[in-house]
């Protein structure tokens, strides 16, 4: 067995009820798991003030003297105690509110000490309360340097006396046993060019750096090998995807491609769109399995890219679907689909969990017999009875609402499995595309059809709601419609729900009946009411939709030209970009208007401010990722993978470049690892691939 997976509680100072503890609160097992347990800050421990000399505020200080006495202080509640610690000049109290029993038995009198902490001043006389007490003779023989490590810790930790000393004194007593057991996994040229320091020296660094350049190197090193080793993976799946899954060869542009595209298609393809549709076409023409994301903004055209792509299938008698993640956005689609379609004989139908009975029966009866070609719906498409007679092309749009059990359902419905293409209007950044779809192939429409105009967006105070009201009368004079959207946050959708009323019956008064006709939509409401509320706006009855964010996805109404979000603080940067992407579909000038109180965070500030200069989905993406950080953008889904123990993703973008470039030219170059000097890689991959974990069995 590797004796790096020894287990933690074999460690000196660990023992059985520690390492419980351990692995509860901080998810390390074994040994591996600990020498990757990395500081997250550093103190210079290089000083030392004498107790005459502390400086007059809240710093962290290192102190060196000996205890002369130590008594228990009662309390109003509890007791605390007390040891005076004294360097020969001057005294100061050392003060702890909890574990007094057991610290109290570790004290020495009269012995030297090395104290570290953070000081409190109370009048004139300073203390240090919870201090990292080591004993003078321990601390130079453990001494490494005047970096010292701070490791995450929690609070159940510290009460049951797990302290940073012993964390400290943990890997110490780890390095004394492992310390030449830690095999270089790198290829010499690559350390070579990049100028990386050894494997040994960077784990040894990383933990207790000699200096601070010596630290810079140590984490460059183990942020390179981390992101290199999780590009590799990617990029192997990829290869390995497209080597052992067959797809069907779709081996023609037929009559029911040219006859739309000559006949039916109501703009001018974009450049983009020309060079999408060109990627899957030879994706789906190559016998492998098809796995590409589309990622292209709000109105960008993918609609057109999807319904294009799903008639090469159609000509190849292959059927496609279609998936969507609400009702809404489904019925949207299949609308669109078939309205572009004209007198197409392409049969198309729309399965969502509200069509029943004989409607459900006829569709299940086409698709098993192959006469219906086009099937959108909901995840409803993926149920048990859905029966396809050929699945050719699955087609699965804002792809992060859907689980990863649902999606390999589809794969099911066939022999081999459908070409897959995914499609979300929510930009990714780059860095983190790399990261999340390193297995993808990506395609991006990045220009939107020609004769739509930029959103005008404009950030207005409560102050000045008369005159967005104003405004709002004459676009309803031009004909054009108005969206109002309120926030819902789940844990306050009784305020929410007064603020929409209270909203709604604002500009009742303001927009009275007859003249003008107000559509609400809300949570609260039956589907069915919600439904013939939208149906309403969107065919022309109602001029003003008053709406909490139900709306975010789906409806398509090219005479909506003005977009008014109230509260516009309360929502985040991507859901303000999706909510203004559902204006500016006609060739009106449209219009976004974020509605905010004076009192505003500076992080809600810099989004507002992000949302006015530009419209630009990747560059919001860009300052989101910024923002909110990798996990939270890509939901619990998809965060798995970036759950890393020293890279980041939003420092170290220029190193996850080096490293994806790196790792795709040596699985380019020698995909099995066979030449000699991809041996160390070759083992490392086939370890991390066995374990499923990146660090686990990493050495």
């Amino acid at each position: 067995m590797d004796p790096l997976q020894t287990s933690i509680e074999y460690l000196k100072g660990i023992g059985p009820n520690r390492a419980i503890l351990l692995r509860e609160e901080l998810g390390l097992r074994t040994y591996q798991d600990l020498l990757h347990f990395f500081p997250n800050r550093y103190i210079d421990r290089s000083r030392f003030y004498p107790l005459n000399e502390l400086p007059k505020n809240n710093a962290e200080v290192q102190i060196k003297g000996e205890i002369i006495q130590i008594k228990t202080v009662p309390m109003k509640r509890g007791k605390r105690l007390v040891a005076h610690f004294s360097d020969g000049n001057s005294t100061l109290e050392l003060v702890w509110f909890r574990g007094h029993k057991w610290i109290q038995e570790q004290l020495k009198i009269n012995t030297p000490y090395v104290a570290f902490g953070r000081l409190s001043w109370y009048g004139n006389k300073p203390n240090m309360p919870h201090p990292e007490l080591t004993l003078a003779t321990e601390y130079e023989a453990t001494k490494m340097g005047a970096l010292h490590p701070v490791y995450p810790s929690t609070e159940k930790l510290i009460n049951k006396g797990v302290t940073q000393r012993i964390m400290k004194q943990m890997l110490y007593n780890l390095f004394q046993i492992t310390g030449n057991q830690f095999q270089e996994n790198l290829p010499d040229y690559l350390l070579k060019e990049l100028q990386l320091i050894s494997r040994k020296a960077a784990i040894i660094n990383a933990h207790f750096p000699k200096d601070t350049e010596t630290l810079t190197q140590a984490q460059r090193r183990l942020k390179f090998e981390e992101l290199f080793y999780i590009q590799l993976q990617l990029i192997q799946k990829n290869r390995l995807q497209k080597q052992k899954i067959k797809g069907y060869v779709f081996e023609k542009v037929g009559a029911t491609f040219n006859t739309y595209f000559n006949h039916h298609l109501p703009f001018e393809l974009t450049g983009a769109q020309q060079r999408v549709i060109k990627e899957i076409r030879h994706d789906m023409g190559t016998g492998k399995q098809m796995n590409r994301l589309l990622q292209g903004d709000v109105g960008s055209g993918k609609t057109i890219v999807a319904l294009l792509s799903m008639l090469i299938a159609n000509d190849n008698n292959f059927q496609s679907c279609l998936m969507a993640p609400t009702e809404i956005l489904a019925t949207q689609h299949y609308q669109s689909i078939r309205e572009a379609l004209g007198g197409m004989e392409i049969n198309v139908a729309l399965l969502t969990g509200s069509v029943k009975g004989a409607e459900r029966r006829t569709i299940f009866e086409a698709l098993a017999e192959g006469s219906l070609h086009l099937l959108i719906g909901t995840h409803a498409v993926i149920e048990e009875k859905v029966q396809f007679k050929n699945l050719g092309l699955a087609i699965i749009d804002e792809q992060h609402r859907f689980g990863v059990a649902q999606r390999a359902k589809l794969w099911k419905k066939n022999t081999l499995p459908p070409h897959v293409l995914v499609m979300t209007a929510t930009p990714i950044p780059r860095t983190l595309a790399m990261s999340v779809y390193g297995d993808l192939d990506i395609s991006i429409i990045d220009e939107l059809p020609p004769g739509r105009k930029e959103i005008k967006t404009v950030l207005r105070t409560d102050a000045k709601r008369l005159n967005v009201f104003q405004f709002i009368k004459e676009e309803i004079a031009k004909g054009r419609q108005i969206y109002v959207v309120y926030p819902l946050i789940q844990e306050s959708e009784k305020m929410d729900y007064k603020d929409l009323m209270d909203g709604y019956e604002s500009l009742a008064r303001t927009f009275p009946l007859p003249d003008y006709q107000i559509s609400i939509v809300h949570g609260k409401m039956k589907p069915a009411d919600k439904d013939y509320e939208m149906q309403r706006f969107v065919s022309g009855k109602t001029q003003i939709m008053v709406a909490t964010t139900v709306i975010e996805v789906g409806v398509n109404v090219p005479n909506a030209s003005v977009m008014i979000i109230e509260s516009a603080e309360r929502f985040g940067l991507s859901q303000l970009h999706q909510l203004r992407g559902r204006v500016g579909r006609g060739a009106d000038q449209s219009y976004c208007i974020l509605m905010s109180g004076n009192k505003r965070s500076q992080e809600a500030q810099t989004r507002l401010q992000t949302m006015v200069q530009t419209n630009d989905g990747f560059e919001i993406a860009e300052v989101d990722l910024r923002l909110r950080g990798p996990g939270d953008l890509m939901g619990t889904q998809q965060s798995g993978v970036l759950q890393l123990k020293i890279a980041d993703l939003l420092k170290d973008q220029e190193i996850l470049k080096t490293a994806r470039y790196f790792a795709k030219k040596i699985v380019e170059m020698d995909p099995d690892f066979a030449a000699i000097e991809h041996q160390r890689i070759g083992q490392t991959y086939a370890k991390i691939t066995a374990h499923k974990n990146i660090w686990n069995y990493i050495s």
